[in-house]
Order: structure tokens, then C-alpha cells, then sequence
């Protein structure tokens, strides 16, 4: 259109670079975002030579879309009733949530998504969009995109793009934003980064307090595997195992299992009961350890609940205060990983540290605990259904220490294929 201008020469040269490409894929409410979703297409379309327009609202488009939500609807597992013709806006929306999942995951020719919306447009597409394998570009212009994002984004890749005004008809700041999006989108799609390639990928967890020990597994690692360092702050290790699951591992060397604490006893960085499931179902060879076991994480110390005064707490920063694990709270960690581990059929070596489990767990140190340690150590060895394939070994050395960086590359060299 004249409102958003002509194609240069360098424009066609361009569209004709990546007129083989998939299909870029616009999803939005066309009952309530008419107006924004057409300028949004028109961008799109200006760089991109495939762009269909899905409709997921639940009333009668104010634009006609390429996909009709009754044709999305009908990928609901009640079909399109299920999800179109009720008068409970809460039910029809997450029921198209689950539509649209169902819809993309069936699409094969995806080069990007782009969606829009506000509370419940927003997470309609991001429903549709988190799944989707990692590297495809994808972003929703949102209003909700502030404060606590992860219900939308999960520990998919999608971006969220702060709509800044509301979703109620084009004005001058909406029409800049949504620009932004578009290129944004055209950028990711007409310039893909190229395959993977090279050696295979290895799992790696880390925190703060054991990042010597997981920077020196990860630089033994280099000249034989591709080691992918994840942060252990629940969302870590759950983005790990899915991409375990989904094939992308050759093994794991898990040495900071510290989410195990949060889930048990209330942390704001917890693992899901699921931990360690994907080396269950997958068989990987794994190499693991306890780090960081000896402490629980929550935010400022103010919002540590009132029921645990008198704990023995750590001011880590301003956001983070970490509270020391009891010699009690330690055993049941142990259990827990262990009863876990006996689930994994593949090779699996749990090395122990005696020297301590954190940089915190050292002598002199703010959670050196010889006692709650021991009960940690006891435990998980207790529980352990030892057999060839699964071991645990107590080593003499602290966590962070070289000596037990290099037993954990020697551990995983002889398991791994």
C-alpha cells in the first residue's frame, strides 16, 4: 500500500533470494485485531513472499484471514465445537489455545510465526508457538509483555515484543512498533542461521558456585563434543531434558542438580517432578553429582516466607538469598535423585565430592557442613540401586576443584559411545 511505501530495487533482489522458503505464518484475533493484523500482513508481505494470515479469534473476522479459525478450530481434540459457539470467553480461548498447538504442529512448511494480542490473544499464539523446535523465528507483539513472561515463553526461544500502547485500532506509536515486528521477523526469516553441523552436543548444568568445575568439563570436553552449558534455575535443566528428548544429546554431565532443592523444599528455581526423566526415557549415558544441593534459592530476603525465620541464610545479592539445606532436608534430596537414577536403564555415574558440593561448602566458607553433607552422601548411596551400568563413587576432592573436573571427563569418556 502507499501508506508503507514501494519496493526499491534491492527489495525485488532480495524477495527473489528467499522466494523458496516456507510459509510465514500471522496469527492473531481477526474479530478484535482487524485493523492491526491487515498493517501487520502488508509489512510482512512486503519482504516476504509467503505469509498466511491465521484467524484464532472466536467470533466473525473484521478481516478475511487465509485460515478460517473454524478450520483451526476443528484441530481441537472435540473438534470445532469444542472450541467455537459457547459464551464462556475464558474456555473458548484456551480451548483455541490447544487448536493452534495442534494446528502448527501439523504445519511442515514453517519459516516463521508472528502473532499479536492482548491477555488472551497473547496466549493463544504463544500456546501454538512454544513448541515449535528451537531456532524457528517466532515473536508475539504483546501487552502483556512485562513483569513475569514465563507462562507465555515456557523454556521455548519465543520473543515477546512489548506492544507499549493497547490493542484497540492503529495509532502513530502502534504503527512503529508493529513495523519493528515485521522486519524483525522478515530479518530472522530471510537470513537463517545455517545447520548445525560439527561435533555432538553435550549437556552441561552450572551455577554460580560451581562454574570452575563445569567451565573446566566443558573446555576437556571441546575437541571431542560440543558441550551446552545450561543455568540451573529450573528452566535449565527442564530446556536440557527436552532437548535430550528430542534427540539432540549424545549424554549429559549434570554436574549441578541444585533444582532437586527448590522442588523439595519451596525455592523459587525448582526442577519439575520430571527431572531426570529424559535421561530415563532416552537412555543417555550420564555423569552427575550433587552441586549445589546445600542451598535453597528465593529472591530478596523479604520475600523468603515467614515460616522459615531462623534459617541459616546467605545474602547472594539484592534478588538472590540462598538458604543452607539441614543434614534432614539433604537426605531427602538424596532419596529423591536417587529413586530418579534408578529409573535410568542407560550408564549412569553419580560422582560424590567429599571436599564439599558448592562454593559455599568449603572450609570457612558461609555453608561448610561436614554433617549435612554426609547425610546428602548417605542417602543418595542408600537408595541407589547399584548395578554395572549404575555407580556412584566418593571422590577426595572438592567440586571446584580440577581434580574432580578431570574424574568427570574420564567418567563420561568411558560410557559415552
Amino acid at each position: 500500500s502507499n501508506q508503507i511505501g514501494c519496493w526499491s530495487g534491492r527489495d525485488v533482489v532480495r524477495r527473489r533470494k528467499i522466494r523458496g522458503m516456507g510459509q510465514v505464518y500471522l496469527a492473531g484475533t481477526c474479530d478484535t485485531k482487524a485493523e492491526e493484523l491487515a498493517w501487520l500482513a502488508a509489512l510482512l508481505r512486503q519482504g516476504l513472499p509467503k505469509v498466511t494470515l491465521v484467524d484464532i479469534g472466536t467470533r466473525a473476522p473484521g478481516v478475511v484471514p487465509d485460515v478460517a479459525a473454524a478450520e483451526v478450530a476443528a484441530h481441537h481434540p472435540g473438534g470445532a465445537a469444542a472450541v467455537l459457539g459457547g459464551n464462556h470467553r475464558g474456555q473458548a480461548v484456551a480451548a483455541m489455545g490447544l487448536a493452534f498447538a495442534r494446528f502448527m504442529a501439523a504445519q511442515d512448511d514453517i519459516a516463521g510465526v508472528i502473532g499479536i494480542g492482548g491477555g488472551g490473544g497473547t496466549s493463544i499464539p504463544a500456546e501454538g508457538l512454544r513448541d515449535l523446535p528451537y531456532g524457528v523465528p517466532r515473536l508475539v507483539v504483546s501487552t502483556l509483555a512485562s513483569g513475569d513472561v514465563s507462562p507465555y515463553i515456557g523454556i521455548s526461544d519465543l520473543v515477546l515484543m512489548p506492544a507499549v500502547t493497547d490493542f484497540a485500532g492503529l495509532n502513530r506509536l502502534s504503527r512503529v512498533i508493529l513495523h519493528n515486528a515485521a522486519q524483525a521477523l522478515i530479518g530472522m526469516v530471510g537470513h537463517p542461521a545455517p545447520r548445525a553441523q560439527g561435533r555432538p552436543a553435550v549437556g552441561l548444568t552450572m551455577f554460580g558456585v560451581t562454574t570452575p568445575c563445569v567451565m573446566a568439563v566443558a573446555s576437556g570436553l571441546r575437541d571431542r563434543f560440543d558441550p551446552m552449558v545450561f543455568h540451573a534455575t529450573g528452566a535449565g535443566g527442564r530446556t536440557m531434558e527436552k532437548l535430550a528428548d528430542d534427540g539432540l544429546l549424545v549424554g549429559m554431565i549434570d554436574i549441578t542438580t541444585t533444582e532437586v532443592a527448590d522442588l523439595l523444599f519451596g525455592g523459587v528455581l525448582p526442577a519439575t517432578e520430571d527431572r531426570f526423566g529424559a535421561v530415563a526415557r532416552q537412555g543417555l549415558p550420564w555423569v552427575g553429582s550433587v552441586g549445589a544441593c546445600d542451598m535453597v534459592n528465593f529472591g530478596p530476603l523479604q520475600t523468603v516466607p515467614a515460616v522459615l525465620a531462623g534459617r541459616q541464610f546467605h545474602h547472594h545479592n539484592p534478588q538472590v538469598t540462598l538458604m543452607r539445606t539441614t543434614p534432614d532436608e539433604n537426605a531427602q534430596i538424596g532419596a529423591w535423585i536417587a529413586g530418579r537414577l534408578n529409573l535410568c536403564d542407560g550408564p549412569v555415574r553419580m560422582l560424590l565430592p567429599e571436599g564439599g558440593i558448592s562454593a559455599l561448602d568449603a572450609p570457612g566458607a558461609a555453608f561448610w557442613n561436614p554433617q549435612a553433607r554426609e547425610a546428602l552422601f548417605a542417602s543418595l548411596e542408600s537408595v541407589l540401586r547399584r548395578s554395572p551400568g549404575r555407580q556412584v563413587t566418593r571422590l577426595p576432592h572438592h567440586i571446584n576443584d580440577p581434580d574432580f573436573a578431570a574424574a568427570c571427563i574420564a567418567a563420561f569418556a568411558a560410557i559415552v559411545p
